[in-house]
């Protein structure tokens, strides 16, 4: 019963682990620009995987532009659209670990006790993609001329960044629990049995 619980409760956060890396990938939030002008007006420029949006234009467009791609802002290019390849496995990676917690918790004692290694090393996998994403964007923000005073960091990098922290730690605590935690009630030895008689 101990080890259902445990499951149970890392599925429950890994379910919002998942939330939170799909609205990273749709909310184009992961850079922003904020400025505010003498006579009161409010300008923003948001900056997501795929989509760049703007408030003095009102509208959205598609991102990195051809122009984002060109001359020696090519790798800037081929950074940020590794990163959306890298969260779209990432979220890929996460689908398939909640049909194996399925499987794991709906599987039986036996399911329980062994896919302790099969969850903890796809947790693990997507701690990984998604740590180096979250890398990227901060080292683009850090060292792209593009980002200057008052850009920042913002609500889908730190999705990210919770998301992939709350894998690691659920792979750690599985794993753990996997060699704390006695077996579930299962069969015991018989006293004489145990000493070697």
């Amino acid at each position: 019963m101990t080890r259902l619980i445990v499951y149970s409760t890392a599925f429950v956060a890994f379910l919002g682990a998942t939330a939170m890396t799909l609205a990273a990938i749709f909310i184009p939030d992961w850079i922003t620009w904020t400025v505010d002008t003498a006579d009161g007006g409010h300008f923003t420029k948001t900056i997501g995987l795929h989509r760049s949006c703007s408030s003095t234009t009102g509208h959205c467009i598609h991102y990195p532009q051809q122009e984002d791609c060109s001359g020696s802002d090519r790798y800037f290019c081929s950074m940020w659209r590794s990163v959306g390849f890298m969260m779209s496995l990432t979220a890929v990676l996460e689908l398939a670990t909640l049909v194996a917690y399925i499987v794991v918790i709906l599987g039986g004692k036996q399911k329980r006790e062994a896919g302790w290694k099969v969850l903890a090393s796809l947790l693990l996998l997507i701690g990984v993609v998604q740590c180096a994403s979250m890398a990227i964007v901060a080292y683009l923000f850090d060292n792209d001329e593009r980002f200057f005073v008052g850009w920042k960091l913002d609500k889908s990098w730190i999705l990210c960044t919770v998301s992939w922290s709350i894998a690691v730690l659920s792979a750690a605590f599985i794993s753990l629990s996997a060699f704390v935690f006695p077996p579930e009630d299962g069969y015991e030895l018989i006293p004489s049995e145990r000493h070697g008689r």
